[in-house]
């Protein structure tokens, strides 16, 4: 009996001492793979609005590759169009994690050409939603992320 109150003890001191630190996924590695798997190759396709304005329009980011780089930093290669501008550019970010939901964080990124952005985008199965900020407006952003359709192969010609 002596035993297993020591061992009940153990086990609520060392959960007790560690109640204060976040917690951090055991298998970040696996979810981190899987979030460059899904990015990789896919579109966001979706709506943004524009705080003051009503309505929303269409959106869509290409994303060719979503890499981690280390600690936080990811480099996802991205075509961006945004108003007369089409541009594919390598973009390094910070991917954060609220458990295991990796937040995708700009500050004051500057993106040749199209200016400066501030954002969240919030990635959680096949969707995404979150906020954006360029200069003196912002507003949100949400839709579904899509794999891009594979190339059938082809099969030889019959003779």
């Amino acid at each position: 009996m002596k035993t297993l109150l020591a061992v009940f003890a153990t086990l609520f001191l060392t959960t007790s001492a560690r109640a204060d630190e976040p917690a951090v996924p055991a298998n970040r590695a696996a979810l981190e793979t899987k979030l460059a798997e899904t990015l990789t190759g896919a579109a966001l396709v979706g709506t943004f609005s524009v705080d003051g304005r009503e309505g929303a329009k269409p959106e869509r980011y290409e994303i060719a590759s979503a890499k981690k780089l280390e600690g936080d930093n990811w480099v996802v290669t991205a075509r961006i169009k945004y108003g007369d501008n089409d541009v594919s550019v390598p973009l390094v970010v910070k991917m954060l994690w609220a458990g295991d939901t990796p937040i995708l964080t700009l500050d004051d990124l500057t993106i040749p050409g199209l200016g400066t952005f501030t954002s969240r985008v919030m990635f959680h199965g096949d969707r995404y939603a979150g906020t954006w900020q360029h200069g003196d407006h912002g507003g949100h952003l949400w839709g579904k992320i899509q794999k891009a359709a594979k190339p059938e192969e082809k099969k030889p010609e019959q003779k």
